[in-house]
């Protein structure tokens, strides 16, 4: 493994900057403490531009080489938290009572200020390293914000990376999908409204707890009699909200969840079958539903020769033998991937000691993956935009 020197001097540091954003996480478009002091850290290790409120609490930093040619090369990292409650047990736990770092955002942004505290060191390169730091990745539309508040438009870049932590108790291994790596995703909502009345007389009510229940059945259905088996689909409903008393059929009901696909026809499908349960159940309990469905990820894309270059610079980094480029495309979602619609580039995987799955609240990130992932990202800027 080869951890380049500025990074491998700079690893304490990290950590202290790891600690602190993980004992004080942020919820999406709410990381103004974050983001602050990405800002400060970019303004100290002397990138030569700082932006900020780009997507409301976004900030964006440029870099340039020694050679200041005209091409330049994104890299992204994520900084939002998520709504659990840490039960980690780590002595910088999260101070902020439920939210927490369960994604490994916080190690992301550390990863990334590694990196441009390199880059603004050597500038061992002949161009522009244009760093974006995203908020609110996790379903709230934060990459869409940074791109309407005009990202590509003020920061052009010619091909731009991501990066994601993997807790699969292999540090120092770097995995990445070629083509289509991660599913799109939508979620929705289905709001029920029927008839309450006193719980020892349910034949005057239209009773929206049996109603909801025959919803999140018939809905099952899609994936296995509508999908083709050779697709891919997940309908997973991950919420029943119903009902506050025990001698009340409840009035109204409401059930939500996500749909993950890697083919927008599969996606389209799932919508109509989807809109068409709704209102044959509406119609047989004589309800009211109303469905509203929203398209919240993109499927991720990653560039065939673009994952070879992330695969080099990885190579350097790790060694052949840790890199690999032959994993399966993921049912998880992640917003990079509204980015690589609008410019081409590539998603990868690194591993790490923790074993607890991510979004999980016993979740913990292996620290020794900070250097590594911040020498890829570095070392990436350096093969892609090289010296004369």
């Amino acid at each position: 493994m080869h951890i380049l020197p500025a990074i491998a001097a700079a690893t304490e540091e990290m950590e202290t900057i790891f600690r602190d954003l993980h004992a004080h996480p942020e919820l999406g478009f709410e990381e103004t403490r974050t983001s602050g002091i990405v800002a400060s850290k970019l303004a100290e290790y002397g990138v030569d531009e700082v932006h900020t409120g780009l997507g409301k609490t976004g900030v964006v930093a440029l870099i340039h080489g020694k050679s200041h040619g005209n091409r330049r090369v994104g890299l992204r990292a994520d900084m939002d938290a998520l709504p659990i409650d840490e039960i980690s047990g780590m002595p910088f736990s999260s101070q902020t009572p439920g939210t927490m770092h369960a994604c490994g955002h916080d190690a992301h942004t550390t990863m990334l200020l590694g990196a441009a505290k390199h880059l603004a060191e050597t500038r061992d390169f002949d161009g522009t390293a244009v760093l974006i730091f995203q908020p609110a990745e996790e379903g709230l539309g934060g990459a869409r914000q940074m791109m309407a508040d005009g990202l590509f438009k003020t920061f052009p870049v010619d091909e731009i990376y991501g990066m994601h932590n993997s807790p699969n108790g292999k540090p120092g291994t770097f995995d990445i999908c070629k083509g289509v790596a991660m599913a799109g995703a939508m979620f929705f909502d289905a709001h029920i409204r029927g008839l309450g009345s006193h719980a020892a007389m349910p034949h005057q009510s239209r009773d929206t707890v049996v109603i909801a229940s025959t919803l999140v059945s018939q809905l099952q259905t899609i994936v296995s009699r509508n999908v083709a088996p050779l697709d891919s689909c997940v309908m997973s409903v991950t919420q029943i909200h119903a009902g506050a008393a025990y001698n009340v059929v409840p009035e109204n009901a409401h059930i939500a969840g996500t749909v993950r696909y890697f083919r927008e026809e599969v996606c389209n499908l799932a919508m109509q079958r989807m809109q068409a349960i709704c209102d044959g159940i509406a119609a047989a309990y004589e309800v009211e539903i109303n469905l509203d469905m929203r398209n919240v990820f993109d499927v991720l894309v990653n560039d065939h020769e673009l994952s070879d270059a992330y695969i080099d610079a990885a190579t350097d980094i790790l060694g052949a033998e840790n890199v690999s480029d032959i994993s399966v495309p993921a049912t998880g979602s992640e917003d990079f991937a509204d980015m690589l619609r609008v410019v081409p580039g590539a998603y990868c995987r690194v591993g790490h000691t923790g074993t607890t799955g991510l979004h999980n609240p016993a979740f913990v990130l292996g620290e020794e993956l900070l250097p590594i992932g911040a020498s890829i990202m570095a070392r990436l800027v350096e093969k892609r935009l090289p010296l004369a």
